[in-house]
Protein backbone atom coordinates (compact mmCIF):
# COMPACT_ATOMS: atom_id res chain seq x y z
CA UNK A 1 0.00 0.00 0.00
CA UNK A 2 1.58 3.17 -0.51
CA UNK A 3 1.67 6.31 1.59
CA UNK A 4 1.48 9.76 0.29
CA UNK A 5 3.37 12.25 2.58
CA UNK A 6 2.64 16.10 2.46
CA UNK A 7 5.99 18.68 2.03
CA UNK A 8 5.57 22.14 2.76
CA UNK A 9 7.61 25.48 2.69
CA UNK A 10 9.23 24.92 -0.38
CA UNK A 11 10.62 27.59 -2.40
CA UNK A 12 9.41 29.26 -5.09
CA UNK A 13 11.93 28.43 -7.48
CA UNK A 14 11.88 24.57 -7.04
CA UNK A 15 11.60 22.64 -9.96
CA UNK A 16 10.27 18.94 -9.63
CA UNK A 17 13.95 17.49 -10.89
CA UNK A 18 15.48 19.22 -7.45
CA UNK A 19 12.67 18.03 -5.10
CA UNK A 20 13.52 14.35 -6.55
CA UNK A 21 17.43 14.72 -6.00
CA UNK A 22 16.18 15.52 -2.32
CA UNK A 23 14.28 11.94 -1.77
CA UNK A 24 16.49 10.18 -4.35
CA UNK A 25 19.25 8.92 -1.47
CA UNK A 26 15.72 7.45 0.37
CA UNK A 27 15.00 4.83 -2.38
CA UNK A 28 14.06 4.48 -5.12
CA UNK A 29 10.04 4.03 -5.48
CA UNK A 30 9.33 7.55 -4.73
CA UNK A 31 7.28 9.92 -6.90
CA UNK A 32 7.23 13.40 -6.22
CA UNK A 33 4.91 16.06 -7.25
CA UNK A 34 5.08 20.12 -6.84
CA UNK A 35 2.32 22.21 -6.61
CA UNK A 36 2.27 24.90 -9.27
CA UNK A 37 0.58 27.80 -9.60
CA UNK A 38 -1.25 28.18 -13.35
CA UNK A 39 -0.46 31.32 -14.42
CA UNK A 40 3.49 31.83 -13.29
CA UNK A 41 4.23 28.32 -12.92
CA UNK A 42 6.05 28.62 -10.16
CA UNK A 43 5.72 26.27 -6.86
CA UNK A 44 2.84 27.21 -4.53
CA UNK A 45 5.10 26.29 -1.39
CA UNK A 46 3.70 22.14 -1.42
CA UNK A 47 4.36 19.20 -2.87
CA UNK A 48 4.10 15.68 -2.56
CA UNK A 49 5.98 12.32 -1.92
CA UNK A 50 4.41 8.81 -2.77
CA UNK A 51 6.60 5.81 -0.97
CA UNK A 52 6.05 2.21 -0.77
CA UNK A 53 4.82 1.43 2.64
CA UNK A 54 4.57 2.74 6.27
CA UNK A 55 7.57 2.40 7.59
CA UNK A 56 9.49 3.91 4.09
CA UNK A 57 7.08 6.75 5.14
CA UNK A 58 8.53 6.97 9.17
CA UNK A 59 12.65 6.81 7.80
CA UNK A 60 11.50 9.92 5.24
CA UNK A 61 9.10 11.95 7.76
CA UNK A 62 12.19 11.32 10.41
CA UNK A 63 14.98 12.43 8.36
CA UNK A 64 13.41 15.23 6.33
CA UNK A 65 11.38 17.22 8.42
CA UNK A 66 13.18 20.11 9.28
CA UNK A 67 15.57 19.23 6.32
CA UNK A 68 17.38 22.74 5.11
CA UNK A 69 16.53 23.34 0.99
CA UNK A 70 17.40 26.79 -0.45
CA UNK A 71 17.02 28.27 3.36
CA UNK A 72 13.32 26.53 3.73
CA UNK A 73 13.26 24.15 6.39
CA UNK A 74 10.82 21.74 4.73
CA UNK A 75 7.73 20.64 6.27
CA UNK A 76 6.99 16.63 5.57
CA UNK A 77 4.08 14.53 7.51
CA UNK A 78 1.45 12.11 6.26
CA UNK A 79 -0.84 13.77 3.84
CA UNK A 80 -4.69 13.75 4.84
CA UNK A 81 -7.03 12.10 2.78
CA UNK A 82 -9.05 14.20 0.76
CA UNK A 83 -12.53 14.39 2.66
CA UNK A 84 -15.97 13.74 0.78
CA UNK A 85 -16.45 17.52 1.50
CA UNK A 86 -13.50 18.95 0.30
CA UNK A 87 -14.38 16.63 -2.80
CA UNK A 88 -17.83 17.61 -3.23
CA UNK A 89 -16.46 21.02 -2.92
CA UNK A 90 -14.38 20.61 -5.72
CA UNK A 91 -16.59 18.68 -8.01
CA UNK A 92 -20.22 19.88 -7.02
CA UNK A 93 -20.58 22.67 -5.07
CA UNK A 94 -21.41 22.78 -1.81
CA UNK A 95 -25.34 23.68 -0.78
CA UNK A 96 -24.26 27.65 -0.11
CA UNK A 97 -22.24 27.91 -2.90
CA UNK A 98 -24.28 26.25 -5.43
CA UNK A 99 -27.29 28.65 -4.24
CA UNK A 100 -25.42 31.82 -4.59
CA UNK A 101 -23.38 30.60 -7.77
CA UNK A 102 -26.50 29.32 -8.97
CA UNK A 103 -28.74 32.61 -8.62
CA UNK A 104 -25.76 34.77 -9.94
CA UNK A 105 -25.02 33.03 -12.91
CA UNK A 106 -29.17 32.37 -13.47
CA UNK A 107 -29.16 36.53 -13.19
CA UNK A 108 -26.19 37.37 -15.15
CA UNK A 109 -27.51 34.62 -17.87
CA UNK A 110 -31.39 36.00 -17.04
CA UNK A 111 -30.05 39.92 -17.47
CA UNK A 112 -28.40 38.80 -21.05
CA UNK A 113 -31.04 37.01 -22.06
CA UNK A 114 -33.51 39.78 -21.46
CA UNK A 115 -31.16 42.13 -23.04
CA UNK A 116 -30.52 40.34 -26.45
CA UNK A 117 -34.51 40.29 -26.70
CA UNK A 118 -34.80 43.83 -26.14
CA UNK A 119 -32.27 45.10 -28.44
CA UNK A 120 -34.27 42.25 -30.94
CA UNK A 121 -37.92 43.20 -30.32
CA UNK A 122 -39.02 45.38 -32.90
CA UNK A 123 -41.49 47.51 -32.74
CA UNK A 124 -44.75 46.31 -34.18
CA UNK A 125 -44.87 43.78 -31.31
CA UNK A 126 -44.47 46.16 -28.68
CA UNK A 127 -47.46 48.52 -30.45
CA UNK A 128 -49.48 45.27 -30.20
CA UNK A 129 -48.50 44.23 -26.63
CA UNK A 130 -49.34 47.87 -24.75
CA UNK A 131 -51.89 49.76 -24.26
CA UNK A 132 -51.58 53.28 -24.41
CA UNK A 133 -52.22 55.65 -21.11
CA UNK A 134 -56.23 56.01 -21.28
CA UNK A 135 -55.49 59.87 -20.88
CA UNK A 136 -53.58 60.21 -23.90
CA UNK A 137 -55.60 58.01 -26.30
CA UNK A 138 -57.30 61.09 -27.96
CA UNK A 139 -54.39 63.04 -28.33
CA UNK A 140 -52.61 59.95 -29.64
CA UNK A 141 -55.28 59.32 -31.98
CA UNK A 142 -55.09 62.99 -33.36
CA UNK A 143 -51.21 62.39 -33.90
CA UNK A 144 -51.23 59.37 -35.63
CA UNK A 145 -53.66 61.06 -38.28
CA UNK A 146 -51.29 64.23 -38.78
CA UNK A 147 -48.94 61.43 -39.40
CA UNK A 148 -50.72 59.02 -42.06
CA UNK A 149 -51.83 62.65 -43.63
CA UNK A 150 -48.44 63.75 -43.67
CA UNK A 151 -47.07 60.32 -45.34
CA UNK A 152 -49.75 60.64 -48.24
CA UNK A 153 -49.40 63.94 -48.66
CA UNK A 154 -45.75 63.55 -49.41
Amino acid sequence: MSVRLYVGNLPEELSRQELEAVFADAGESISTKIITDRKTNKCRGFGFVTVKNDEQADQIIEKFNGYLLKDNSLKVERAQPRTKDKDKGEDQPNEATENSGSSNGGNRRKNNNNKSRRNTSSTPQVEQDVQPDPRWAQELEKLKQLLAAQTTNS
